[in-house]
């Protein structure tokens, strides 16, 4: 464990290995095959990178996508790990020459895909390596109880029993249900002992359910809010997805789109451009899933409510993969419900049916508790405890509580005069007064209850009784057209032996906090490395790292060394451009003028933004001195000159820059700004690409 220990300082850049991860390493290098549980952004890669660098031979890891992949290898390379895989997208030739460079052992991990284990000749070609370690993430694929269940995935166990090396299996995975850690036992052939389960708890998360506000202008106002910051939002349709795409690109967002309807190549443009900071949100269906990497997504929004918690809760804990504070939102509407049935039923076989309905039920439960929204989660996965989290927003609800005993009773009343046979909507309408026909052929107008609250909306009125189904006053039974039924809780309140009490509805929007100005300083910093690395920024470094670089502030290579998530190799290649950066931003901070000597910030933000560009100030200073990140500030820059208030593009570049630069472009054949970049020379920044293709468009 100390040579782990010292792999993990030297390639990693960490002290100590975080909870759940020692006792898994410890597992897999005694030879135990091991299942472990743990959050996302719980460090599960470090589980079977760090053991690969210590065992003899090549780690094997079976991963779901193809995206998910890429990203790692890359990574891995940046820490200085020979790593590689072989997937589909590789040539006849790529492949062929990635075999032989494992056969003569210049990799210490190759990843593949499940699908790739039902190749005969693969499976032999692989009796032919030395492999210590087989390493399955996303392992909740494996049950068909899961919610991305991979027939594929099924074959693992017999490949690896084929393998002659007999190589220890280690399953990793986020989200799993009490029966999903059971499937994946029993499926792998791994003792029950040997599962280690650290919590499901993300204490750096904010949890947030909105209600009854207009989802289109709470987005916008939020992103609005938040623009520094990038973030992901779900929809349950393409439809939804064009919609709000579409919206807030009018409202000129860097925003990006993600589905099953866009093509492969569309898919993978908007991806990268995520990945690597070009655009700040994507707007996506769950086929946007489980490949993304990016450690930076500071908010993830369910435009929509998902279709179950294990959906919900992997997609939402893509926010704050670095340790960071972050924030997910889920908005509400009762219609949700509706569109989440039509997909299980039109995509579900018949026999799975019923499971997953009583999965979405409990999803419709998580929007309408004013229990404590970690705890619930923490409860759907089998976790014991009734702590509250103490920060999400029905933890920190100050709004004044109501008694609604008397309105209970009354839809309770009126669901046993209507014998406990019908769903919600039914019942809504009966209690407002409806003048539907199906109301008047059953003869419910006839009912004492009837129009008992018509001083209430329909809509109200069922979102008042999806609160009581999530407090368990009512019961639901049926899969596809649910009744209502009258519980033993609820039988309490009509009795007048329990109260029922709830908080009035208000809803707000946060703001993230804004970065510090050096903190924006080094991801800029990030970025053009990046982009000169042909990777995405947080494979650099994360944004934990970049806080932590901010506050040390290190001044010689021993100090960067100390900075959480700074290796050697990174020191090596990245340490003297950091210190750098770090060495002029406090130099500028000494230099700069009086507060009252910078003009005024009088007008729109991208003009204020340009004019003091026109005045001399490059980029960087006035991002520092705005508290905006330099790419906001070009990007102001770049939108004024489209708009055509800047016309003195000398400011930008010489008339022989701009030659060298329209050769690029017409050479490269397109406007992505790697290639372009590749074919100038080094003292041409982005920016100025950036500001060509403007003028160009």
């Amino acid at each position: 464990m100390q040579q782990a220990t010292n792999v993990l300082k030297e390639y990693f850049g960490y002290d100590s290995f975080r909870t759940g991860q020692d006792e898994i390493v410890r597992h897999v290098l005694a030879g135990k095959d091991t299942v472990g549980i743990m959050p996302t952004g719980g460090g599960k890669s470090l589980c079977y990178q760090v053991p690969s660098l210590l065992l003899d031979g090549v780690t094997v890891v079976i991963s779901p996508l193809i995206s998910l992949m890429k990203d790692q290898v890359d990574a891995l390379i940046q820490q200085g790990i020979p790593a590689t895989y072989i997937n589909s997208t590789l040539t006849a030739r790529e492949t062929d020459e990635t075999m032989a460079g494992l056969s003569a052992g210049e990799y210490k991990l190759l990843y593949i895909a499940p699908e790739r284990l039902e190749s005969r000749s693969f499976l032999r070609f692989l009796q032919t390596l030395p492999i210590p370690l087989v390493a399955v993430d996303e392992a909740h694929c494996l049950s068909q109880w899961g919610h991305d269940f991979r027939p594929s995935y099924m074959n693992i166990s017999s490949a690896v029993t084929q393998l002659p090396t007999n190589p220890v299996i280690l399953a990793l995975t986020a989200t799993a249900t009490p029966q999903v850690q059971q499937d994946i036992l029993h499926h792998l052939h791994i003792r029950d002992e040997n599962m280690v389960l650290t919590g499901f708890e993300r204490d750096n998360l904010f949890f947030q359910v909105v209600k009854g506000e207009n989802r289109k202008k709470w987005v916008e106002n939020y992103v609005k809010k938040n623009r520094d910051h990038s973030g992901i939002i779900y929809c349950a349709t393409r439809k939804e997805v064009e919609a709000l795409h579409q919206l807030l690109e009018r409202k000129g967002i860097a925003v990006g789109k993600y589905h099953g309807g866009l093509s492969d190549s569309l898919r993978e443009e908007q991806q990268d451009a995520f990945l690597n900071d070009s655009i700040s949100i994507m707007v996506a269906t769950n086929a946007f899933g489980m490949g993304i990497n990016k450690s930076n997504v500071r908010y993830v929004i369910h435009y929509q409510l998902p279709k179950n918690m294990e959906g919900y809760y992997q997609e939402a804990g893509r926010a704050g993969r670095d340790g960071v504070d972050s924030e997910c939102i889920l908005l509400f509407a009762p219609q949700d419900i509706q569109t989440q049935r039509y997909i299980i039923e039109q995509n579900i076989s018949p026999d799975m049916q019923m499971n997953e309905m009583q999965k979405l039920r409990e999803m419709i439960d998580f929007a309408h508790t004013e229990s404590c929204l970690q705890q619930y989660i923490l409860t759907y996965f089998g976790e014991e405890g009734d702590a509250r989290c103490g920060k999400c927003s029905n933890c920190l609800d100050d709004r004044e509580q109501e008694d609604v005993t008397v309105r209970a009773q009354m839809v309770l009343s009126c669901m046993l005069r209507m014998n406990e046979r019908f769903g919600t909507s039914l019942i809504a309408g009966v209690l407002t007064g409806s003048k539907n026909k199906k109301i008047k052929d059953w003869r419910f107008d006839q009912l004492s209850t009837y129009g008992l609250m018509k001083d209430q909306s329909q809509k109200d009125v069922s979102l008042f009784i999806e609160y009581l189904i999530a407090e368990g006053v009512i019961a639901v039974e049926g899969g596809s057209y649910p009744i209502l039924k009258v519980s033993s809780k609820g039988k309490e309140v009509l009795l007048g032996q329990r109260s029922i009490s709830r908080k009035i509805q208000k809803t707000t929007v946060r703001v993230i906090q804004k970065e510090d100005p050096l903190f924006e300083s080094l991801r800029q910093i990030r970025k053009e490395l990046a982009e000169g690395a042909g990777v995405p920024p947080f494979v650099i470094f994360s944004d934990k790292t970049l806080h932590d670089m901010s506050d040390k502030r290190p001044k010689s290579r021993d100090e960067f060394l100390d900075v959480s998530g700074v290796g050697q190799n990174k020191l090596v290649k990245y340490g003297d451009a950091f210190l750098k950066g770090i060495a002029d931003f406090e130099e500028r901070a000494v230099m700069e003028e009086e507060p009252g000597e910078w003009m005024e910030e009088e007008g729109p933000s991208h003009i204020v933004s340009y004019q003091l560009f026109m005045e001399g100030y490059d980029p960087k200073q006035i991002a520092s001195r705005r508290g905006m990140s330099s790419t906001t500030i070009e990007n102001h820059i770049a939108r004024a000159y489209e708009e055509g208030v800047g016309k003195d593009w000398t400011r930008l570049f010489s008339e022989e820059e701009e030659g060298l630069i329209r050769g690029a472009v017409k050479e490269a054949g397109s406007d992505k700004l790697k290639p372009i970049k590749e074919l100038l020379p080094d003292e041409i920044s982005y920016f100025q690409i950036k500001a060509f293709l403007a003028k160009k468009t």
